[in-house]
């Protein structure tokens, strides 16, 4: 028994979702003839109140896209100094868009209104002009933290004040949303644009969805396009994200419990430290001193068990469908044991 713990995205579709996607009814999808895409991006968007969306592979491609549909070169874009549109997508902000970036230390992750405000380059030739504010909900970097409504709300307000656009990358937003109590529509109707995934916690084998307006939709197929992504008969791809949307949201709460039980088990260790508050499906914390991340993961090696080194002390462990409470007892056992 291999128990992957090193991210979300290690699922594999289950034989009921396998199963969904051999019945999907698919066609040539850059042609616009593929009637399965159509019910997945139509589906997303009604779920946020959006307007439209547009299925791509990745929720990099969305991401990125998003930021070229809505920035000019020499603008710049708001983020989180941890924000995944910044670490971890090739630096496409600047290849693909030109635009510069304007980094916010904030807290989990996360930032507030006035943080935004802050950051705010005045009208001056010698400053890039802001154009667009990303936030990540929930916070990958930020142990899994969620965003507060009420805080957006006042970052939208803040945007649409100050003539700016706002971008949710939601690779993880049903964790929060079923942690949170809050809706999708709440944020559908305070974000300009919104990447969802469909291969993380939602289990599906691969894609994400960018969602808003109609003509933003429309600026995005141009260049998706021109990233080698539009596809053809994806629908059979598609057909996992129906599947997620309509079975795999509500269960995410028992991720989050198996995390909570994790995070406690790691506050018995005295070789952890630093362990971050357990939001959602995540658990962050770091080895104490004289300890190795390296010795770490090979001592769990030894009994089958995977988690992932965030940094040169870090370690992240995320649970997800494919990690039930056999899995969750012997790794109580292992974590005894070393």
């Amino acid at each position: 028994m291999i128990i992957d713990l090193r991210s979300d995205t290690v699922t594999k579709p289950t034989k009921e979702m396998l199963e969904y996607m051999f019945q999907a009814e698919v066609g040539d999808e850059v042609y616009d003839e593929d009637p399965t895409i159509d019910e997945l991006e139509e589906k997303a968007a009604q779920l946020f109140g959006k307007e439209a969306g547009l299925f791509c592979p990745s929720g990099t491609m969305t991401n990125q896209i998003a930021v070229k549909a809505s920035t000019q070169p020499q603008q710049e874009v708001i983020c989180h100094k941890y924000s995944h549109i910044y670490n971890y997508e090739g630096g496409g902000l600047f290849f693909n868009s030109g635009v510069s970036v304007k980094l916010v230390d904030g807290d989990g992750g996360r930032f507030t209104s006035a943080e935004v405000v802050n950051n705010i380059n005045p009208d001056d030739v010698h400053y890039p002009e802001t154009k667009l504010v990303t936030i990540e909900n929930t916070a990958n970097r930020g142990g899994g933290a969620c965003y507060d409504i009420k805080e957006v709300e006042k970052i939208s307000t803040a945007c649409k004040e100050n003539d700016l656009l706002l971008h949710l990358d939601g690779a993880r937003i049903f964790n929060a949303l079923v942690e949170s109590g809050e809706t999708a529509s709440q944020y559908g109707g305070l974000c300009d644009s919104i990447s969802i995934c469909l291969s993380k916690g939602l289990g599906a084998p691969v894609g994400s969805v960018l969602l808003g307006t109609k003509e933003f939709i429309k600026k995005s197929n141009r260049i998706r396009k021109a990233l080698g992504g539009g596809m053809r008969q994806a629908g059979y791809l598609a057909a996992a994200g129906v599947y997620a949307l309509d079975h795999n949201i509500d269960r995410l709460k028992d991720d989050h419990g198996r995390a909570k039980k994790i995070g406690e088990m790691i506050k018995e260790l005295s070789f952890a430290q630093n362990i971050l508050p357990v939001y959602t499906n995540m658990i962050f914390f770091d080895m104490a001193d004289g300890y190795s991340v390296e010795k770490f993961l090979e001592e769990l090696a030894k009994h089958d068990i995977k988690a992932d080194p965030m940094g040169p002390n870090q370690i992240r462990m995320v649970t997800h469908l494919d990690f039930n409470d056999d899995m969750l007892e012997e790794l109580d056992k292992t974590l005894k044991s070393l």
